[in-house]
Order: C-alpha cells, then sequence, then structure tokens
C-alpha cells in the first residue's frame, strides 16, 4: 500500500462502487466491443505505460484510446472515465511478487527494510505515483496483497496493530520524501541543462569566499567529502528509522517480561 504524494490527480475522486467492482471483479462485463482484443486489463497496462513514459498529465481517455487505435468512446465501455482508470492503474502498480526472499531473511526488520527500497524502486519506475494524492486510496487486491503480506511478516514485533500499521505508514511516508527529492533532482538537471557537479562548481568562487570568511567556523570546518555523491542519505535514514523502531519493541518486549 503507497502513500504517494500529494500532486495534481487524486484517488477515489471516481464511481467509487463502479471502481471496485472492476478492481474485484463484481460488476457486468462489458459485451465484445468493435476492437478485437481490447480489454480492461490492455487499457490499464496502456494507461500505465503512457504515465510511465509522458507523465500523469498527459492521460486522458483520448490519448489512451490513440495508443490502442480505437476511438474513446470504445474505452467507455470498460471503463467509466480516468478518474476509476488512475485507481485501477494505481492498484495494478502495487502487485506483490509471491517471492517470499524479496522481504528479506524472515525478521520483521529485514521485511520493514525490504519495503522501503522496493518502494523506493517502485517511485523510481513509476515516477508519477508522486503526482497522486493517495490519502484516501481504493483498494484493491494488489494493494492489500501487499498489505496483507507485509502485516503477516512484521506480526512477530509484538506491536498492537494500529502500531504496526504506522510503523509501515512510517517507512512509506521516509521513502517518499526521499523519493520526491530524487525526482526534483533530475528535473532540475534536465530543465536547467546542468549536471548536478556543473551546478555545485558554478557556485565554488561564491562559496569559497563565504567560508574564508570566518562567518560560518562549523561548515568551514566540515570534512571534504560532507556534501560528496558517495553518501547514501536514503540508506543512512532508513536504518536510523529501524533502529528506533528495534529500540521501542525491545523496550515493549522487556515492558511485558517484567
Amino acid at each position: 500500500m503507497s502513500s504517494g504524494g500529494g500532486g495534481t490527480e487524486t484517488s477515489g475522486s471516481g464511481d467509487i462502487a463502479r471502481t471496485l467492482d472492476l478492481l474485484w471483479g463484481t460488476g457486468q462485463r462489458p459485451s465484445r466491443g468493435p476492437k478485437p482484443g481490447l480489454t480492461l486489463d490492455r487499457i490499464v497496462e496502456t494507461a500505465v505505460e503512457v504515465a510511465d513514459r509522458d507523465g500523469i498529465g498527459a492521460l486522458s481517455m483520448r490519448r489512451i484510446a490513440a495508443e490502442l487505435g480505437t476511438g474513446a468512446m470504445s474505452l467507455y465501455r470498460y471503463v467509466p472515465g480516468k478518474a476509476e482508470l488512475l485507481d485501477l492503474m494505481l492498484d495494478r502498480v502495487q502487485r506483490v511478487s509471491a517471492d517470499a526472499a524479496e522481504l528479506g531473511d524472515g525478521g520483521w526488520r529485514s521485511a520493514l527494510e525490504a519495503l522501503g527500497r522496493a518502494t523506493l524502486a517502485l517511485y523510481r519506475r513509476h515516477p508519477w505515483l508522486l503526482e497522486v494524492n493517495q490519502s484516501r486510496p481504493i483498494l484493491g487486491p494488489n494493494a492489500l496483497d501487499g498489505l496483507e503480506k507485509m502485516l503477516g511478516r512484521i506480526k512477530p514485533m509484538g506491536l498492537t496493530d494500529p502500531e504496526l500499521l504506522s510503523a509501515i505508514i512510517m517507512i512509506e511516508g521516509y521513502v517518499v520524501g526521499a523519493a520526491r527529492t530524487q525526482l526534483y533532482q533530475e528535473e532540475a538537471e534536465r530543465s536547467s541543462g546542468l549536471t548536478d557537479a556543473q551546478f555545485w562548481e558554478a557556485q565554488r568562487p561564491a562559496l569559497e569566499k563565504a567560508m574564508l570568511s570566518g562567518r560560518y567556523p562549523v561548515l568551514a570546518g566540515l570534512s571534504e567529502d560532507t556534501f560528496g555523491p558517495d553518501f547514501d542519505h536514503f540508506e543512512f535514514g532508513l536504518q536510523r528509522i529501524l533502529d528506533g523502531l528495534e529500540v521501542f519493541v525491545a523496550r515493549r518486549t522487556a515492558g511485558e517480561e517484567g
């Protein structure tokens, strides 16, 4: 279950009942249309491909129809509109692998660690997710499969159910911030035409002068690698969150045994 960003689109803004029917396959299936091979799955997959390639702003029923070589009206036989299609896309990209090894070595810490890395990879594959407000998601089978799998792995933490859910939300919230920072950096490089190294090199003369002024003694005393590219800030932050949870779990366990 991914929390997402607070951007240009909002999940759950369409016909909720119809969206749930489509997600769970409980609604009436459309009669065969004039376009051979056109299915709801193809429509959703094509929509994801368009969003991955051109961003969520490029998504429209007309655009998806053009990609599929059909008329926009043909799509409405399968999905009511763009809002419902977005919710189907969100659930689609959250499909969970059956490979248990992806959640680590079996302990709750390795499971949350794997969740953090997998969620970052998800946003890297589908950066448009950061432009979707998912504060009120429509929960489909893939989203619930992922949540079920993760809760099962972290249940041994011995926390209350709300605390277990909060641990997942904590990891996902951290990842959203890190993913957005990475996305903004890439967008800045594309729009400016300057690499990150070129951008900071352009500031070097002014910054060196500032450091020699005596006004910033703490900054001037930092090691040369402080702002270097080799330090993994994402991994450092993720491990510190997990360290904090480990301390909390240990205290809870000690309190129960006492």
